[in-house]
């Protein structure tokens, strides 16, 4: 199983990035995937979940309303598009696999290595 995210950087406030996740190693579509972000000094705060097929989606509250994930199953590729970034929204942004019949909010097995996201001006 891999997991590597990318699509980080530095944007100013109320910037937009998009970050991706490409998924291999197992059958993407049979997953719910989360995003789960780390600041520093922090622990890791879920910031938002899909279901298998993209149908099904939760926000983290400070994130709601900002941020939209998606899914590529043909692609094996999850997605957080995100718009209107404060600094507080400063963080590593981790993707990572749902243990099947897990919670979003906290039951994972794998997770990638991290793609920062830095929003200073």
């Amino acid at each position: 199983v891999q997991l590597v995210e990318s699509g980080g950087g530095m944007v100013q406030p109320g910037g937009s990035l998009r970050l991706s996740c490409a998924a291999s190693g197992f059958t993407f579509s049979n997953y719910d995937m989360s995003w789960v972000r780390q600041a520093p000094g922090k622990g890791p705060e879920w910031v938002s979940g899909v279901n298998t097929g993209g149908s099904s989606t939760d926000y983290a509250d400070s994130v709601k309303g900002r941020f939209t994930i998606s899914r590529d199953n043909a692609k094996n590729t999850l997605f957080l598009q995100m718009s209107s970034l404060n600094p507080e929204d400063t963080a590593l942004y981790y993707c990572a696999r749902v243990l099947q019949d897990g919670s979003w909010f906290a039951d994972y097995d794998y997770w990638g290595q991290g793609t920062q996201v830095t929003v200073s001006s």
